[in-house]
C-alpha cells in the first residue's frame, strides 16, 4: 500500500506580498496569532505524547490513562526550561464590571434592625449613672429570602337596599320565592366564606339577597304581578349590587399574574423545563403537574398574542432588520416522533428596539416571505437561498422592496477556516478584515452621518483593494479547495457584503441576530423539544417579550407581572402603551415623579448633657 506524502507549500517570494504597509502589519498580526495557536497545540500534543510514553514505559506507580482530562490543559509540558511567554497582542480594553465590595443598590428594600443595650447594660460601672446615646454606626449586609408561593383571598362584598328588597318580595305572588340560605362555595374555589357565584364576576344581580345565587324566575302571564304603588319597585336600579372584581389573566383560574410571570421567566429566561418547575413548586408546598403548567403557558400565549401582533407591527417599521434562524425538535402529537422545525428571529433597529421570534414547521422560504410581506427596507441575513425571493424587484415599480445586506462575519469565517491549506492568502484576507473591523470599532460611538462618512472615506478604499485581490487570486486556486470556497463566497455576494457602507445605521455583520440564537440553543438543551405546533407559536410569543426585555435592560418578571395584570382590561387601542420600551419609559416617569426616600445619616451627633 503506497502512502502519498503531504504536499509541501511553495516558498513565498516578496512579489507575492502586498505593498500596502497597513495590510502587511495586519498580516503580521494574523500570522502571530496563528503561530501562537499552533505553538499551543504543539505543546499540548507534546505533553500528551510524553504522558503516553510514561504510561507505556515508565514506572508502574506513574502510569495513568492519557485520555483522562487534564486539570490545566493549557499548561506546556515540563521540559525543564521555562518557555518565554508569547508576545502580547495589543487589543482594545474591554469594559469589565468592578470587583470587590461595592455600594449596594438603592432600589433594594431595606429591613432596619436596631441593636440596642438594655437599661441594665447601660448603667455606668464607675458612677452608676445611665449612659446616654451619642451616635449610631450604620452598616449594610446583603441577604436573601427565597421565593415562595402565597394565596390571595378575594372577598367580593354585596350590597342590597332593605326597603326595595321588602317591596319586591311583597310585589311577587305567594309561592314564587324560594327562601333558602345561600349555598356555600365549593372548597375548590376558595377557602373563604360562601360567596354567590354571580357576584364573583363583578356583575349586578337583579334578585333578593336570599335568592342571589339562583337565576331569577320570570313570572308567567297568569302570575304577572300588579304594578306596585311604591316608587322603588318601578325603579330600574338593581336591588343587589356587588363590587367589581378585576379581570384575571386566566378567567376563573388558579394562578395569579405573578405566578404566571415567574413561570414564563423560569422557562424562557432561566431555561428551566417544566418538570424541574414542578419539583420546585412542590417543595414550596403545592404540587402543580407539568400538564397544568403547560396549559397555563398556552393561556398566557393567547392573552399576549394581541400585544405580540403590535410588537410585530412596530418591528416591521424599522429601516433595517437583522434575521437568523435555528433548528428545533418538534414532537408529533400522535406518533411522538421528532421532526426538525425552525425558529426565526427578527430584530428591529434603534428606533424600534424589539426582538420578534417566528415559529415555522420547516426552513422553506414561505416562513420569511409570509412574515415580511409588508416590510420595506434593508435586511441583514446570511446567504440562505430562501431569502432570494425577497430581493427580487417589484414588477410594477422595478425596484426591490427588500434590499439585501450580507454578513461579513460569514465571509471572514471561511477565510479563517482555510488557514491550514493556504496560509498566505488566508492571512492576507484576514488582514483586510482586521482593518475594516478596527474602523467599525473606532466608529462605535459615532452618529449615523459620521459613521457613513467614515465608511465612505476609509472603508470603501480598503474594500476596493480587497475586491481587486479576490478577482486576482480566484483563478489561481484549486476549484475544490477551502480557499476557493472562501473566495467564491465573497465574490458571489460582494455587492451585498459592501452594502453596509451605504448608510450609517447598517451593520458590517449579522452577529447581533446570531447571538440571539444562543437563547434558543441553551433552552433546547434543557427542554429538548417542542410538544406541538401550537406550543411552538406560544414559545415564539414568550421569547419575543423576554428577549426584548433583555435588550432594553428591563426586568422581565416585573414587566410580565404588570402586563398580565393590566392586559385583560386594556382595550385594543391602548395596547401600544404596554410595549416594553414604552412601559419602561412609563416606569421611569413614575420613579422621577415620586418623592425620593429620606436620606439616612451614617452617624448621629452627640447629644448635649
Amino acid at each position: 500500500m503506497s502512502h502519498t506524502p503531504p504536499a509541501v507549500a511553495p516558498r513565498l517570494t516578496a512579489e507575492q506580498l502586498p505593498d500596502d504597509p497597513a495590510t502587511l502589519k495586519n498580516m503580521i498580526l494574523e500570522l502571530l496569532n496563528s503561530m501562537q495557536q499552533r505553538d499551543r497545540d504543539h505543546q499540548a500534543l507534546q505533553h500528551r505524547l510524553e504522558l503516553l510514553l510514561r504510561r507505556l514505559y515508565g514506572p508502574r506507580g506513574e502510569r495513568f490513562n492519557p485520555n483522562q482530562r487534564l486539570l490545566f490543559p493549557d499548561l506546556p509540558a515540563d521540559t525543564g526550561a521555562a518557555s518565554p511567554p508569547p508576545a502580547a497582542e495589543e487589543k482594545p480594553k474591554r469594559k469589565c464590571r468592578p470587583h470587590g465590595r461595592g455600594r449596594l443598590p438603592d432600589n433594594l428594600p431595606r429591613v432596619p434592625k436596631h441593636h440596642e443595650l438594655t437599661t441594665a447594660e447601660r448603667i455606668c460601672s464607675c458612677c452608676g449613672q445611665l449612659r446616654e446615646e451619642i451616635g449610631i454606626d450604620t452598616s449594610e449586609q446583603l441577604d436573601y429570602k427565597p421565593a415562595s408561593l402565597f394565596v390571595i383571598a378575594h372577598f367580593v362584598h354585596k350590597y342590597a337596599c332593605p326597603c326595595c328588597s321588602k317591596a319586591r318580595q311583597q310585589a311577587l305572588p305567594p309561592g314564587s320565592l324560594i327562601a333558602v340560605e345561600p349555598q356555600p362555595t365549593p372548597a375548590t374555589e376558595s377557602s373563604s366564606p360562601a360567596l354567590p357565584s354571580a357576584a364573583t364576576e363583578g356583575q349586578e344581580v337583579m334578585s333578593t339577597p336570599s335568592e342571589s345565587s339562583l337565576p331569577e324566575r320570570q313570572p308567567t302571564e297568569q302570575e304577572a304581578p300588579q304594578p306596585a304603588t311604591s316608587p322603588s319597585v318601578a325603579s330600574p336600579a338593581p336591588v343587589v349590587i356587588a363590587a367589581a372584581k378585576p379581570a384575571m389573566p386566566i378567567a376563573k383560574g388558579l394562578p395569579g399574574p405573578g405566578l404566571l410571570a415567574h413561570l414564563i421567566v423560569s422557562k424562557y429566561v432561566d431555561h428551566l423545563p417544566l418538570y424541574r418547575l414542578e419539583n420546585i413548586y412542590e417543595r414550596q408546598g403545592r404540587f402543580l403537574p407539568r400538564s397544568t403548567l403547560c396549559d397555563w403557558l398556552l393561556a398566557c400565549g393567547r392573552l399576549l398574542r394581541p400585544l405580540y401582533d403590535r410588537l410585530v407591527y412596530h418591528t416591521l417599521l424599522s429601516q433595517a432588520l437583522h434575521t437568523d434562524d435555528t433548528p428545533l425538535k418538534l414532537q408529533d402529537t400522535k406518533t411522538h416522533l421528532l421532526s426538525t422545525a425552525r425558529m426565526w428571529a427578527y430584530l428591529g433597529d434603534a428606533a424600534h428596539p424589539y426582538n420578534v421570534f417566528h415559529f415555522t414547521l420547516n426552513r422553506r422560504r414561505d416562513g420569511p416571505q409570509q412574515f415580511l410581506t409588508s416590510y420595506q427596507g434593508y435586511l441583514h441575513a446570511d446567504a440562505f437561498s430562501g431569502y432570494d425571493c425577497l430581493y427580487l424587484p417589484d414588477p410594477l415599480t422595478t425596484q426591490a422592496r427588500i434590499i439585501e445586506v450580507a454578513c461579513n462575519a460569514h465571509a471572514r469565517r471561511k477565510f479563517y477556516e482555510a488557514r491550514s491549506s493556504d496560509a498566505l492568502r488566508s492571512h492576507q484576507a484576514l488582514a483586510y478584515y482586521r482593518q475594516l473591523y478596527e474602523l467599525e470599532r473606532q466608529a462605535k460611538d459615532f452618529s449615523e452621518s459620521q459613521r457613513a462618512q467614515m465608511r465612505k472615506d476609509l472603508s470603501l478604499p480598503i474594500l476596493e483593494t480587497f475586491q481587486t485581490w479576490i478577482e486576482k487570486e480566484y483563478p489561481e486556486v484549486l476549484p475544490k479547495s477551502p480557499m476557493a470556497e472562501a473566495l467564491g463566497y465573497a465574490r458571489n455576494n460582494w455587492t451585498a457584503l459592501v452594502r453596509y457602507t451605504e448608510a450609517g445605521y447598517l451593520a458590517i455583520d449579522n452577529n447581533v441576530a446570531e447571538r440571539e440564537m444562543k437563547r434558543i440553543a441553551i433552552g433546547r438543551k434543557n427542554w429538548l423539544f417542542i410538544g406541538s405546533p401550537q406550543g411552538g407559536e406560544m414559545a415564539a410569543v414568550m421569547m419575543s417579550f423576554t428577549s426584548t426585555c433583555n435588550r432594553l435592560d428591563v426586568e422581565p418578571w416585573a414587566y410580565l407581572q404588570d402586563v398580565l395584570t393590566r392586559l385583560p382590561a386594556t382595550p385594543s387601542e391602548g395596547l401600544d402603551a404596554l410595549l416594553p420600551d414604552r412601559w419602561q419609559a412609563e416606569q421611569r416617569a413614575k420613579s422621577a415623579s415620586s418623592p425620593p426616600p429620606p436620606e439616612k445619616s451614617d452617624s448621629a451627633e452627640a447629644s448635649p448633657t
